[in-house]
């Protein structure tokens, strides 16, 4: 069969119509623009896709109960009421003293606000088998200990932190609270104002005063009534008695008793100050006090659009603030966003310029570089109408696919345009050449088309957060590589039909390169001849390259992402249990001397020193704690990366003796900055069995792995208690009441909100308790008195017994089973990946088969997407191999062409161990990517040859005329796909880490799979290629039986 027999039964109506009439094809390309821009003008810019779960959580108050009560009677009571809600996935619980921590997780499916009422139906139903003295719980839609994502500084010379805490909670917290997205706006280091009333216990015990008559005169003279009203003819006025105390004066002269005519005040009794409520949480900002508005953000909402709200809404409030004070973004998590970003659009128009300058180089003509530089923007902006469609956002990842998208929508231009301009070059009328050229080559672009966009479909179908994440990406580069197969059969040869022209001679620079080319063809027409005659030796090659990639796939480091420099790290200081404010912050002003040495000859490279004692939503907060924002110099402005600094940092914090302090590299992906990498959680029978098999993993990974640092587990017994024990056989016969005593001992030991005042609008609480040097030592309690029920005065001390012990200062459950978290920070170049395996086979072999395994934060989305990404990349390769098994009618094919895969993997790992990344999930996204890539190279080789057979020529001629023929846009597209991934590969700045994990990939897989597929597929073609027929052979047979039919019925009609 000729080759223009053969053209003229091909039909692409596309083509063929956009070719016959040009003014269609323009008017589709531009309608597909506006369309395209009209869409990307709809969509939301955010870091990532909507990956956030749904989070509820409820927080249950309990007074006076110690967290092993809470775990029983609280915790375990709303687990089990929330349990059977539609959507669950998974649930954890914190039981402190006094305080009920429920988290739900939903599935991503789930709408929070219906989770949210769902939750809130359920436990109100259940409130009844609640203790009666619980409080009323809380519904939140947000994480019970999130923490903000911004913190909004605010310092003054002038004013001192109670008027600066009084001023955000009157003004600045509503304000901040109405932007849409935010759940909740704290105040750290607040200094709230309060009514301190302190309790002298000797001068109660000598004047025969009780706390409870303290209380009691307090809430019976502070009192604000309405009174009715006053009427004459014409007028009416309200009476309202105001007997509100406001002053320390007015409150030292309430009167608690009389006794032989002699009024026995509170000053007798107590020293009356206005102070704060408490003093147990404390913020520092660049070494100096300071207030500080947190700013945490509902679970479901976007957090570039919150931090813009939260900068106007700050510009307009800087408007009305007092000159005294200043009002200052100490952090900014969104801040690297901005910059991602960029850094991403930075690389997509790099890409785009260097896909265009080789294209140039190849074709060395203007007009031909002029047709792929429009289909490239073409394609993508086109490709906005499916983000449009599918409600996805422009975010890192979307970018991202558009950057490795440059490299593939140019691919289907390139081959028709070089089938094309090969043709004019042969001496073919323009538009006769792009009419058959088209024709000719546009089965191949189909089929490599299908193929790329059935690896990105599984992506795109992934379970999971890693799934989806990873759905924006492969349907952003599905939908680009669509529309660029729409371009390359309408509007490439559209243009090529009207821009290409005839070349009658040929300039310096074509003559030059042409040399070069000819040499290529050359040297590989040598190659092809070799491998054509000993295919199995290529074959065996090949196999033998393939086998390595196990190799370098066990050595190379796993992790869930790859720690990014997002100009930020964390500092965690814990102090030991017990520890006071005091202490903790004498540590964290070392801590911050350590830090003050940041930078090569002394030169700073810290941007905002941002420290929080006592942070989090929990009330009381442990004052052992404390986490400082390290947030760096934009990253144009230091020599170093932010991993460079943490690594020189690391061992001078650890080596800070008294508190356990470390650095943390903030993770990607949204995953939780505070916590550790390692999350290694044991479930058990009882927190007793739980505490004796992590002491066992901890002692063992201690002695073993000096990798694993910081390891802990989140339940120890080292929290100072002071039990006391009531006499309750002694408490009857006395006639006092257990509550009177219980309440007696947390007013003079703790602090109790009796009563409150009201100043300029704004309620404040009066806070009883002992005075602080009558609370140091548990012989204190000797001289406190309570009443009983006939009015005499029962010392204290003769109703109860005490003893120091050791508690644990919270009890945490996993999906309903008491569990103990072992976690863990990182060694440099130990990756998460080896330190789970270390840790699952000491489980295995240290602990009873009845020790639940399990994982939490960053080690359960690596555990994850580990096994996520390996059945996908099984699935895409069964999808790839069936699109072309079915598009050229045969299992042989497929198999050819896919054969490369293995090539491609071993160049992708090999450049991954010399480049020192890590296997995650960006890098493990490319690897799937690569299965489409490397197919396309070996589609052409294989569709041409089939056509050359249908020709009438050999296997081995068909074979090695279609690689010379198709060598030049092979290597087109390949350098355009390695330089279109080249500025991910070489990223700098923010996120730079993760760009690079999957560019590197792009760039080893698709190089060393080329060169090697060049001659592997050829061969192992003229070694298969006999088994095979056309894939037009039934159709033929079957016209050929028609005719013959029909002949011989002819006569027999006749007759």
């Amino acid at each position: 069969m000729t080759e223009k027999k053969q053209l003229n039964k091909k039909t692409l109506i596309l083509s063929d119509i956009s070719i016959k009439r040009p003014v269609f094809a323009a008017v589709i390309s531009l309608i597909l623009v506006i369309f395209g821009l009209a869409s990307m003008k709809d969509l939301a810019i955010r870091e990532y896709p909507d990956i956030d779960a749904p989070i509820v959580s409820i927080i249950t108050l309990y007074k006076g109960a110690p967290a092993t009560i809470i775990e029983s009677q609280v915790t375990q009571i709303i687990e089990e009421s929330v349990s059977g809600i539609e959507g669950v996935k998974q649930i954890t619980s914190k039981s402190r003293e006094e305080r009920s921590e429920v988290t739900i997780e939903f599935v991503v499916s789930r709408n929070i606000d219906d989770a949210a009422s769902d939750v809130r139906d359920k436990v109100s139903a259940n409130i009844g088998n609640l203790p009666l003295d619980t409080e009323t719980p809380i519904v939140m839609k947000t994480e019970a200990d999130a923490s903000p994502f911004i913190w909004i500084g605010m310092r003054s010379k002038e004013w001192n932190a109670i008027q600066l805490s009084d001023y955000a909670d009157r003004y600045l917290v509503d304000i901040f609270s109405v932007v849409p997205g935010v759940a909740k706006v704290m105040i750290g280091g607040e200094r709230k104002p309060a009514m301190r009333i302190w309790l002298d216990r000797r001068s109660m015990a000598a004047l025969g005063i009780t706390v409870s008559d303290v209380e009691d005169a307090l809430k019976k003279q502070n009192l604000e009534l309405p009174s009715g009203r006053v009427e004459s003819d014409r007028r009416e006025f309200a009476v309202r008695t105001d007997s509100g105390l406001v002053t320390e004066k007015q409150f030292r002269r309430i009167v608690i008793d009389q006794k032989s005519d002699y009024l026995i005040r509170l000053s007798d009794i107590a020293e009356v100050k206005l102070g704060t409520e408490e003093e147990r949480y404390e913020v520092r900002a660049n070494g100096e006090p300071a207030i500080g508005l947190g700013v945490i953000k509902q679970s479901k909402a976007n957090e570039l659009e919150i931090s813009n709200g939260i900068r106007a809404k700050l510009e307009d409030v800087k408007n009305n603030l007092p000159k005294q004070i200043e009002l200052f973004i100490a952090y900014d998590k969104s801040r690297f966003v901005d910059a991602s970003i960029k850094e991403v659009f930075k690389a997509l128009s790099i890409a785009m310029c260097l896909v265009i300058a080789v294209i140039f180089i190849f074709l060395r003509s203007l007009w031909a570089t002029l047709i792929p530089a429009i289909a490239i923007p073409v394609s993508l902006i086109s490709s906005f109408i499916i983000l449009n469609i599918f409600g996805f956002s422009i975010n890192v990842l979307t970018l991202l696919a558009y950057v490795l998208a440059v490299g593939l929508v140019v691919d289907d231009s390139i081959i028709v345009l070089e089938n094309i301009h090969r043709r004019i070059e042969n001496k073919e009328p323009v538009l006769l050449a792009a009419y058959r050229g088209t024709r000719q080559i546009g089965f191949a672009v189909i089929a490599t088309t299908l193929s790329l966009i059935a690896v990105f479909i599984p992506i795109s179908m992934m379970g999971g957060n890693t799934g989806r994440l990873f759905s924006e990406f492969g349907i952003s580069i599905a939908g680009a590589v669509f529309f660029s197969s729409i371009v390359a059969l309408t509007l490439t040869p559209m243009l090529c039909s009207r821009i290409l022209k005839e070349k009658k001679s040929n300039n310096l620079i074509f003559r030059f390169s042409e040399k070069i080319f000819t040499g290529i063809n050359i040297g590989y027409e040598w190659l092809l001849n070799k491998s054509l005659s000993f295919p199995i030796i290529v074959f065996s090659v090949a196999i033998a390259f393939s086998a390595i990639a196990y190799n370098f796939y066990e050595k190379i480091p796993k992790e869930f992402a790859p720690t990014e420099d997002r100009g930020v790290f964390l500092v965690v200081l814990m102090a030991p249990e017990g520890a006071t404010l005091n202490y903790t912050r004498d540590y964290l002003l070392e801590v911050e001397d350590t830090l003050s040495t940041i930078g090569p000859s002394g030169s700073n490279e810290i941007d905002t020193l941002f420290a929080v004692l006592a942070p989090g939503l929990s009330r009381p907060s442990p004052v052992n704690f404390a986490i400082a924002f390290v947030v760096l110099k934009p990253w144009k402005e230091r020599l170093r990366s932010q991993q460079a600094i943490v690594k020189e940092f690391f061992p001078k914090l650890l080596a800070i003796p008294g508190a356990n302090v470390f650095a943390i590299n903030p993770p990607s992906l949204n995953q939780p900055g505070r916590k550790s990498p390692v999350q290694f959680v044991i479930g058990g029978p009882s927190y007793d069995t739980l505490k004796d098999w992590s002491k066992i993993i901890i002692e063992k990974a201690r002695d073993e792995n000096p990798q694993l640092l910081s390891i802990d587990a989140d339940y120890k017994e080292t929290k100072p208690e002071l039990k006391v024990d009531i006499d309750r056989d002694r408490s009857a016969s006395m006639e006092v009441s257990i509550s009177n005593i219980g309440r007696t001992l947390e007013t003079m030991l703790g602090s109790r909100f009796v009563t409150t005042f009201n100043d300029r609008g704004v309620q404040y609480n009066v806070v009883l308790q002992a005075r602080k040097q009558d609370r140091i030592t548990p012989n204190d309690l000797k001289n406190i008195y309570v009443r009983n029920t006939k009015d005499k005065l029962i010392p204290l001390n003769n109703l109860i017994t005490t003893r120091e012990t050791a508690a644990p200062k919270e009890l945490n459950r996993f999906d309903r089973m008491r569990s103990v978290t072992i976690s863990a920070s990182l060694g440099p170049g130990y990756s998460l990946g080896q330190a789970l395996d270390y840790l699952d086979n000491l489980a295995r072999t240290s602990l009873p088969p009845e020790a639940r395994i399990s994982y939490a934060g960053q080690s359960r989305e690596f555990r994850d997407s580990s096994s996520s990404l390996a059945l996908t990349f099984a699935l895409a390769l069964i999808i790839v191999f069936l699109v072309l098994a079915a598009q050229f009618e045969s299992f042989i094919h497929p198999f050819i062409i896919l054969l490369s895969v293995p090539l491609a993997l071993t160049g992708a790992l090999a450049t991954l161990y010399f480049t020192g990344i890590t296997l995650n999930v960006y890098s493990q996204i490319g690897l799937v990517m690569l299965i489409g890539l490397v197919a396309k190279n070996a589609i052409l080789i294989v569709e041409f040859a089939n056509q050359l057979r249908e020709q009438g020529r050999s296997i081995k001629d068909a074979v090695k005329e279609s690689s010379l023929a198709r060598l030049r846009p092979i290597l087109m597209t390949t350098i355009a796909t390695v330089l279109g991934a080249m500025p991910l590969a070489l990223a700098t700045g923010a996120g730079a880490e993760s760009r690079a994990s999957i560019g590197w990939v792009i760039v080893g897989g698709v190089t060393f799979s080329t060169i090697l597929s060049l001659l592997l597929v050829p061969a192992l073609y003229n070694l298969l290629a006999r088994f095979t027929k056309p894939s037009s052979h039934v159709a033929d047979r079957l016209r050929g039986l028609e005719n013959e039919y029909d002949e011989n019925q002819s006569p027999q009609i006749a007759e």
